[in-house]
């Protein structure tokens, strides 16, 4: 018993010390914090701004494109209709398969 009770004075005494550091830590952050001012959220950015650095990111990409011989810009490509079907047919093949062992199990 005597053993559990100086642990228990032991953790007890390294808890106050470890309140003490962490309060000396807060002070200190809230120093820095004063000093250096709070800033909360995001940024604000004006519409004309986000205008500017959008037509700066289209520039750099353009001196890109023309540095590498004109990376072209693929439009949205879109499947036939056939091409549809086959991939909605093996798609319910696949899920048939599926049943039929759930089926079996």
């Amino acid at each position: 018993m005597n053993n559990v009770t100086g642990v228990v004075q032991l953790l007890k005494k390294e808890q106050e010390r470890l309140t003490k550091e962490l309060r000396g830590i807060g002070a200190a952050l809230a120093a820095f914090g004063n000093a250096l001012g709070r800033r909360t959220g995001a940024r604000k950015v004006s519409a004309s701004a986000r205008a500017r650095m959008a037509a700066a990111q289209k520039a750099r990409w353009e001196k890109v494109r023309e540095a590498t011989k004109g990376v072209p810009i693929r439009g949205k490509r879109t499947l036939s209709v056939a091409a549809r079907k086959r991939i909605a047919a093996a798609q319910r093949t696949r899920w048939a398969k599926v049943k039929a062992a759930k089926k079996t199990a």
